[in-house]
């Protein structure tokens, strides 16, 4: 397991891909309490597709 941390613009990105990586089936996810960050914990396998997630939906990522 390992845990990444996610920062965006704004709090409506931070959600969008907190939704879409409850898809992904993870199920620890920890909300900021500037509502536009998060820290989740993913499985080995999962790592990659949840970085390249943030990215997409505008957010930087830090392990």
């Amino acid at each position: 397991m390992m845990t990444i941390h996610a920062t965006f613009q704004d709090g409506d990105r931070a959600r969008e891909a907190q939704h879409k990586l409850q898809f992904l089936r993870v199920d620890q996810i920890d909300e900021g309490t500037d509502g536009s960050s998060w820290s989740a914990t993913v499985g080995e396998e999962l790592v990659e597709r949840a970085i390249r997630l943030v990215h997409q939906t505008g957010g930087t990522v830090e392990l």
